[in-house]
């Protein structure tokens, strides 16, 4: 399982810090690749970013050129995560983000997804 959280109602230029914890899976979520969409409503869903295993991969991250600078994946070992930072937040940025794996070390990651969770919510307003 997946679950996500941090998600909040903030002002323009506020940063936020999402969580993807990993629960009830063999192996802990490093040996994943995990990726980050979102999905704003009326609109189809959009891939955020995608980051590698460290085990037997090199742990990078890739990301939406759009977002590059602005998002940052890293991950917590300790609470078995893959944290999205998101600064300097957008009207254009409010959506459900979640995060999803195929089960695989190397992203990009398919379809069907193995997991995903189902979301936090991201909203900016004034």
């Amino acid at each position: 399982q997946l679950a996500e959280s941090g998600g909040a109602v903030v002002q323009p230029g506020s940063s936020l810090r999402l969580s993807c914890v990993g629960s009830e899976w063999p192996l802990t979520l490093d040996y994943y690749a995990i990726a980050w969409f979102r999905q704003a409503p009326g609109k189809e869903r959009e891939w955020v970013s995608c980051t590698n295993s460290v085990h037997g991969s090199d742990g990078r991250t890739i990301y939406l050129d759009s977002l590059k600078g602005r998002f940052t994946t890293s991950r917590d070992n300790a609470k078995n995560s893959v944290d999205l930072q998101v600064n300097n937040l957008q009207y254009e940025d409010t959506a459900l983000y979640f995060c999803a794996t195929d089960g695989e070390r190397y992203c990009p990651i398919g379809t069907p997804f193995r997991a995903r969770g189902q979301g936090t919510q991201v909203t900016i307003g004034s």
